[in-house]
């Protein structure tokens, strides 16, 4: 019965990161990535539907990688060019495979911060 969530916090505004986008890779051992999901956060700073469910949730090593300086951007954020964090990688494992794993972001444009949520 396991699955992985996340929650996406813009620390910077104080509300819900909505409409970022997330995408879900498989780690190989040997450095490679699989791409096995996408999504995009609703107004609740959430995925509709969690990003890996009871039939695909595997015990291995995965990345997430949120697109928050496009996020910064569109909400107006004066961002200097390049940006300090454009894409914000988090790389975790899966021991479990009953377990739920959620993994939070709070983000602002000039740092970040996860955790293994419940």
């Amino acid at each position: 019965m396991g699955r992985l969530t996340t929650h996406v916090l813009d620390t910077a505004n104080g509300c819900p990161g909505e409409g970022i986008k997330i995408k879900l890779y498989l780690l190989g051992g040997d450095g490679s990535r699989s791409l096995i999901r996408d999504a995009v956060t609703n107004s609740d700073g959430r995925t509709a539907e969690p990003l890996l469910d009871e039939a695909d949730f595997k015990a291995g090593r995965y990345e997430l990688e949120f697109a928050a300086g496009d996020y910064f951007q569109n909400r107006g954020a004066k961002l200097p060019d390049p940006m300090f964090l454009d894409v914000v990688p988090i790389r975790f494992g899966i021991a479990d495979e009953h377990a739920h794993y959620h993994v939070p972001l709070l983000i602002s444009p000039y740092g970040y911060s996860t955790y293994r949520g419940s």
